[in-house]
């Protein structure tokens, strides 16, 4: 049987399982609001998004069945901020990404600060993680900006993100 984990520990990543799924309500929400804009490849980005925070919801759940505990989720506080176009969607999710950041931080302390050698290779992973997110997010918030209300630059843009890719046209 895996080691007990840490109460605080336990409650902080039982909160992680939460966020995760409020993310992948958010990135719902935004995708919902590219499609109302006519940007199918940012809502398709948007839609994949949505989907890759249920599974790092399940990573977090996962580690806590494997510890012998029950995964309780407390209530979703969603974040619909007012979208009026492409750069405040990936703004609001570049924002939500540094939040995440940070909580992810904030449970590495925590496992550090009780010992739990055992919850480091996941926060390890989710921490490279979060770099890679936070500079994607970035370089696509810096392209929009770039492009401006230009409408063939928000189309290529748009284009470039139809098949997930982070590489944007050059």
């Amino acid at each position: 049987m895996a080691a007990m984990i840490n109460e605080q520990l336990k409650e902080a990543i039982t909160q992680q399982v939460t966020e995760e799924y409020g993310a992948a309500y958010t990135y719902r929400y935004l995708a919902n609001e590219m499609d109302a804009l006519s940007f199918p490849g940012m809502c398709a980005w948007f839609t994949a998004q949505a989907q890759e925070e249920l599974e790092h919801a399940q990573k977090f759940a996962q580690h806590l069945i494997d510890r012998g505990e029950h995964v309780q989720p407390r209530t979703i506080e969603a974040n619909a901020p007012e979208i009026h176009g492409p750069l405040d969607a990936f703004r609001a999710a570049l924002e939500h990404e540094r939040k995440v950041s940070e909580q992810i931080r904030t449970i590495t302390r925590t496992a550090d600060e009780v010992g739990d050698l055992e919850s480091r290779g996941l926060l390890n992973w989710f921490l490279t993680e979060q770099v890679e997110e936070e500079a994607t997010v970035g370089e696509i918030v810096d392209q929009l900006e770039l492009v401006g209300a230009d409408g063939s630059g928000l189309l290529r843009i748009d284009a470039a993100l139809a098949n997930r890719g982070t590489t944007l046209p050059q």
